[in-house]
């Protein structure tokens, strides 16, 4: 990935979980707070909710090629957290990436440029 690297520390997605922006949909659920750093951070979870390991798998794979290919519209600088729901497993990779095009990355900007504005008041 371009401007990104991995997510690996579990103090880094906890945090997330209580501090970040987050929104909801049918697909995924994505976190988002600014890092301060001059790339992005990306962390992609899928419980045992989701089904077996194959199906795990799947649902990581569809969000990595997503934000792959949605990667240069989004801002520098953020940590991203996406957690994949159930139906995630039903659908194809052009239905994930359609979907992240035209809700997820308008989101994750609004959140970012959101969480910029706090932060340049304090």
């Amino acid at each position: 990935m371009l401007y990104t690297e991995t997510l690996n520390d579990n103090k880094d997605f906890l945090l997330l979980y209580k501090k970040g922006r987050f929104t909801a949909s049918k697909y995924t659920v994505i976190y988002v707070r600014p890092n301060g750093k001059s790339c992005n951070r990306l962390g992609i979870t899928a419980g045992k909710k989701i089904g077996n390991a194959v199906c795990r798998n799947r649902a990581k794979r569809l969000i990595r090629h997503a934000y792959r290919e949605a990667e240069i519209s989004l801002p520098v600088g953020i940590d991203i957290v996406i957690v994949a729901r159930k139906p995630i497993c039903e659908i194809k990779s052009q239905e994930l990436c359609a979907y992240m095009n035209k809700y997820g990355i308008p989101e994750i900007n609004r959140m970012a440029s959101k969480n910029d504005g706090a932060k340049r008041r304090k």
